[in-house]
């Protein structure tokens, strides 16, 4: 399998992340070492989304949210990957580096641009007619359309706001949603 090429730098939380990352494609990362990213590795970061941009790839946890949250605030025009949990599991233990190449690669694939002044494409109603708020399977429907899409899991409320920040077509949503009802 010849590795996918990416010219911007893939920032992840630690080593480990970087070796899987490194393992599923050809490119470069920048390690944040956790929440107490240090000066010298917002420098680099500032340099590579001024450079060559930047994809954020964290974990699928709490911290890696909240750590994408402060490397999105400072550099808001990163592109954003996402892996499930469940791609992201081993034996109990979440992280980037438990995913099998294929899987990092296809998250890195479909990373999107966040867009700041979000749209409003898509409402809590639209959501309510997809099955996605108000059925006892709507969290789960929800996990699977959201790793089709390439948005990652969210509860209903997040899950809206990256339908619109990430400006996913309706057209998309609409095709993924109708493949991912077909293969349950």
């Amino acid at each position: 399998m010849e590795k996918l090429k990416i010219q911007e730098v893939i920032v992840v939380e630690g080593r480990d992340d970087t070796n899987a990352v490194l393992r599923a494609i050809d490119g470069m990362t920048i390690e944040t070492h956790g929440f107490g990213i240090r000066k010298e590795t917002w420098e680099l970061m500032e340099k590579a989304y001024a450079e060559k941009g930047l994809i954020i790839f964290t974990d699928p946890d709490h911290s890696g949210e909240e750590i994408r949250r402060k490397v999105t605030e400072r550099f808001p025009e990163s592109r954003q990957a996402f892996l499930t949990r469940k791609a992201a599991e081993k034996k109990g233990d979440i992280g980037i580096e438990n995913a099998s190449p294929e899987d990092i690669a296809a998250a890195i694939a479909m990373a999107h641009y966040t867009d700041r002044q979000e749209r409003e494409e898509f409402t809590e109603a639209d959501l309510y007619a997809a099955g996605l708020l108000g059925r006892s399977d709507s969290r789960e429907r929800r996990q699977i359309l959201g790793a089709a899409l390439g948005i990652g899991y969210g509860n209903g409320r997040a899950f809206l706001k990256k339908l619109n920040q990430f400006h996913i077509s309706r057209e998309d949503f609409e095709k993924k949603r109708k493949e991912t009802e077909a293969g349950k």
